[in-house]
């Protein structure tokens, strides 16, 4: 397995969608979800090529998750996950895997969201993380989540 794919259709137009899903981007992540050693406050995605996405802890420590490879709003951005097995960051950019996010306008007040987790190979230990971002408490669970922030945005 190589990839993950998961689609969640969302009730706000696509551009709305994208807002959710980056500008507010802590709104919906769950907290749990975190890698640091500490309790995560906050779970950021800076709005640009080359941007960091990462975590506050409550003691105001950061955990670094990736970079922002692609950003195009409103229809498609692209995120390094450099998350590996023992759930820690890898700075090694040739370690890191890509995760893809799409918008596509279904109607003028619904978007598919398309998200594609690929180059999991390229994880070190990455045998580890299927399970657990494969599963259902992984990309599907967090996309749940991003769904009931749409319909309260």
């Amino acid at each position: 397995m190589n990839s993950i794919q998961r689609t969640v259709t969302v009730p706000v137009p696509v551009d709305r969608a994208f807002t959710v899903f980056t500008e507010r981007f802590n709104s919906w992540w769950p907290a749990a979800y975190h890698i640091g050693s500490v309790d995560m406050s906050e779970a950021v995605l800076e709005q640009k090529e080359g941007g960091r996405w990462y975590e506050r802890g409550v003691d105001g420590s950061e955990c670094d998750w990736g970079v922002v490879l692609t950003w195009e709003p409103p229809t498609r951005l692209v995120v390094t996950w450099q998350i590996n097995g023992q759930w820690k960051y890898d700075p090694d950019p040739d370690h890191a895997s890509e995760i893809e996010v799409r918008f596509a306008a279904d109607g003028p007040q619904q978007t598919v969201v398309e998200l594609e987790h690929r180059h999991l190979e390229r994880l070190a230990d990455y045998r580890e993380l299927l399970g657990a971002i494969g599963g259902e408490g992984g990309w599907s669970r967090i996309l749940e989540q991003y769904s009931a922030a749409t319909r309260t945005e």
